[in-house]
């Protein structure tokens, strides 16, 4: 388990992780989102003790990162890929870390040949690939076969196999009762891997729970119902308290009222309903809703101008 409690960081005038009150179990594969900026790899990086916080503190497995004598047995992290010496050879640089946390040399071959890098173990460091220095890292996070895993975009800079095999590999790993932290960019594959999510923003806790949770909350998230008697059924929904919409083919969005209950509506006031679904938020939209006011950099889409033109309308 990695807990955090009012986890601080500051650098300066910039407030990088304010107050960060987070747990983690294991047994399942917990999501860390945040827009560019939020504190994810500052949160990462205390509870490693690579940054000492300003204020909080943050355990893994009811003990800082410092107090344990051979980290690499219980807390394996991924955080720079391409931090690695680049005249080491994949093996000699997992042989170093073996050696420093005591770790039988046989465990690099295995770890080699976990991640796919046994034909290239003696290949310099340097010339690898993003995704190969990506599958290194998964091997030197792997090494002491820890209990607990943090993960920093792990799948940057992978082909899709890889993506696919990254994301069975973390969830075999909860499966076995491990804790896993893993951050990412990617909205679509953290709700493929993710059993539970954290969501922060300017440093301090935004959202917690659930994927299915998370995305309930989006306000994007609604019910579409389709009748021939739309007046009457926007009637009844509205005195029930929903949000009511419709689309430019009649079709009914509700928000704010369950399905269950929108069908016993219907049915005691006898309105011949057409279509009643779920309709759910992607993850994206409901982390877009959440961090909207959060991210670093403000943006805000829109068309783009039309070509100028001269005075006597000709193109410049």
């Amino acid at each position: 388990m990695i807990e955090t409690t009012e986890l601080t960081k500051r650098y300066g005038d910039k407030l990088a992780v304010d107050h960060l009150t987070m747990s983690i179990p294991s047994g399942q594969v917990t999501g860390f989102l945040g827009p560019n900026g939020a504190g994810k790899s500052t949160t990462m990086r205390m509870i490693l003790d690579l940054d000492s916080p300003t204020s909080g503190s943050a355990k893994v497995n009811g003990r800082r990162y410092r107090d344990i004598r051979f980290p690499l047995h219980e807390v394996g992290s991924l955080l720079e890929a391409k931090s690695v010496h680049p005249a080491r050879t994949a093996r000699g640089h997992l042989q170093w870390l073996a050696d420093s946390n005591r770790i039988p040399r046989k465990r690099v071959d295995e770890v080699l040949e976990l991640v796919g890098l046994s034909a290239v173990a003696k290949k310099r460091a340097g010339g690898f690939s993003l995704g190969m220095g990506q599958r290194l890292g998964i091997a030197a996070a792997m090494l002491g076969d820890p209990q607990t895993l943090l993960l920093d975009e792990p799948v940057n800079g992978l082909d899709p196999e890889g993506i696919v095999w990254v994301r069975s590999f973390l969830r075999s790993l909860a499966a076995e009762g491990r804790t896993v932290l893993v951050s990412s960019h990617l909205m679509s594959e953290m709700a493929l891997t993710a059993d539970h999510l954290i969501v922060i923003g300017a440093g301090r806790l935004i959202s917690q729970g659930s994927v299915a949770d998370v995305v309930a909350g989006s306000s994007s998230s609604h019910v579409l119902v389709r009748t021939p008697d739309v007046s009457r059924l926007m009637a009844v929904l509205t005195a029930e308290g929903a949000e009511v919409s419709t689309d430019v083919d009649h079709a009914l969005r509700i928000r704010k009222v369950s399905i269950e209950r929108i069908g016993q509506l219907a049915a005691d006031n006898a309105v011949i309903l057409h279509e009643l679904s779920p309709q759910a938020a992607s993850l994206e939209q409901a982390f877009m809703e959440l961090t909207h006011d959060s991210g670093e950099y403000q943006t805000e889409l829109k068309p783009p101008p039309p070509p100028s033109t001269t005075s006597d309308g000709g193109s410049n």
